[in-house]
C-alpha cells in the first residue's frame, strides 16, 4: 500500500512539476515575440491562468501524499541516514520540507495573482510568484527522488 502512495505521490509530482514549469515559462515569454515553432516557443506558448486550479489542486494533492508516506520515511529512510552519518542528505530533506510548506502558504497569493481577468500591473509579481513555486517543486522532487534512490540503493 505505501509503495503504491509513493508512486501516486511521484506521478502528481511529475504533474505538478509539468504544470508549474509550463506556467513560468509562459510568464518569461516576451509579449512581442514571433510565432517561431520552436521548441522553447512551444513550451512557452501556454496559457498560464488556465493552469492556476490545476496547479493548486495538485499541489495540496500531492502534499497530502507525501504526508501518508512521511511516517515510513521518518522511521525507515532517516534511520539509515542517522546510523550511516549522512547528515547532508538528512539536510536536504529537512530543506525540502520547509520549502513545501513555505509554498503551501504561498497558493493563496497565487491564486489571487492568476485570477481572471488577470490585471496587467500585477505581471511581475505573478511572475516571480509562480517561478519561485516551480523551483520549489524542482527541488522537491530532485530532492524526493534522490533520497529514494538513496534508501533503494542501500547506501
Amino acid at each position: 500500500m505505501m509503495i503504491a502512495a509513493l508512486i501516486v505521490h511521484g506521478l502528481c509530482a511529475i504533474f505538478l512539476l509539468g504544470a508549474l514549469s509550463h506556467q513560468a515559462a509562459s510568464c518569461w515569454r516576451q509579449p512581442g515575440a514571433g510565432r517561431a515553432m520552436t521548441m522553447t516557443a512551444g513550451f512557452m506558448a501556454v496559457r498560464g491562468p488556465l493552469y492556476a486550479r490545476a496547479v493548486v489542486v495538485s499541489y495540496v494533492l500531492t502534499m497530502l501524499l507525501g504526508d501518508v508516506v512521511y511516517g515510513p520515511y521518518r522511521v525507515d529512510v532517516k534511520t539509515m541516514l542517522f546510523d550511516l552519518q549522512l547528515w547532508s542528505w538528512n539536510g536536504v530533506f529537512e530543506i525540502k520540507e520547509h520549502l513545501v510548506a513555505i509554498g503551501l502558504f504561498l497558493l493563496p497569493p497565487y491564486w489571487i495573482l492568476w485570477s481572471t481577468p488577470l490585471d496587467p500591473g500585477l505581471e511581475r509579481p505573478r511572475r516571480a510568484l509562480t517561478t519561485l513555486l516551480a523551483l520549489v517543486v524542482w527541488y522537491a522532487l530532485v530532492a524526493g527522488h534522490l533520497l529514494n534512490n538513496l534508501k533503494g540503493v542501500g547506501f
